[in-house]
């Protein structure tokens, strides 16, 4: 993990922003998203290809849905929502169908599968569905370009760990933006301070909560109890919040500008405010 961070920092981003620096304004896109294709695969290998599936589906699904908007709807909700299930949730299901059984004595014709989770499915899938619907809803209008939808899909900045960006909020800048020197020092400096709030504070309250987490029950007093609580608190904040920084930052450089998500969630007055 160590080995791929300083990988990310000190060779990926720099030559990342040389080659689309490089790049000709109308084939910006293309570099963009060969760069966060080559990053997405460098982690997860043989698993992009689902990635560069839910692309392809969503392109074209999004254009059915103009059409037919119930069935187009309904079949990008079965197809997203179900390679979310399979990769992230089947493993747990039948886990628990086979614990159940023997715990019944009962005999389970289901095998126990150990099925990869890919690396920010969640984030993509709700990403292209999100598109999908605000076209449903008449808020968009599908794109014509593949490239545009596929960048928007995979940018790296954003692919991992969110924030989720809706594409009316981009569409204009896909095919519009300009790269200006105050934007790319506004976008590093948003982009160290996440950096900051990930590797100083969320890591180190992480390391707090864990160990606070791993004492038996005996071990702990109440106000340790807190502690742990209250670090582990902290560490998700900060954890989010730096990420959603980082984001924002990268994206800025690269001439996008991200809505912002992380507005003090902890004192939101409902639970709609909250998410």
């Amino acid at each position: 993990m160590v080995f791929s961070s300083l990988y990310f920092l000190f060779v990926f981003l720099p030559l990342a922003f040389l080659l689309y620096f490089i790049t000709p304004v109308k084939y910006k896109n293309y570099a963009l998203l060969i760069e966060s294709l080559f990053f997405y695969s460098f982690g997860e290998g043989k698993l992009v290809f689902i990635l560069l599936f839910s692309s392809v589906f969503n392109y074209y699904v999004a254009k059915w849905i103009q059409k037919e908007r119930k069935k187009g709807i309904i079949l990008s909700l079965v197809v997203n929502l179900g390679i979310l299930f399979c990769f992230k949730y089947l493993n747990f299901t039948l886990n628990n169908i086979v614990w159940v059984c023997g715990l019944l004595h009962l005999p389970c014709p289901l095998p126990a599968l150990n099925i990869i989770l890919p690396i920010g499915i969640s984030f993509y899938t709700f990403q292209a569905l999100s598109y999908c619907i605000d076209v449903y809803y008449g808020k968009v209008e599908p794109t014509q370009k593949y490239i545009n939808f596929a960048t928007y899909l995979c940018m790296f900045p954003q692919l991992v760990a969110g924030p989720i960006v809706r594409y009316s909020d981009i569409e204009k800048q896909m095919d519009d933006r300009r790269v200006k020197l105050d934007r790319i020092a506004s976008g590093v400096e948003r982009f160290i301070i996440g950096l900051g709030k990930k590797v100083l504070i969320a890591n180190t309250m992480a390391g707090v909560a864990d160990g606070i987490f791993a004492m038996q029950v005996d071990e702990l007093s109440s106000s340790l109890a807190w502690v742990g609580i209250l670090a582990y608190t902290f560490q998700i904040f900060f954890d989010f919040s730096g990420y959603s920084d980082m984001a924002i930052g990268l994206g800025r450089i690269f001439g996008f500008e991200f809505l912002e998500n992380f507005n003090y969630p902890y004192i939101a007055r409902s639970i709609k405010d909250f998410w």
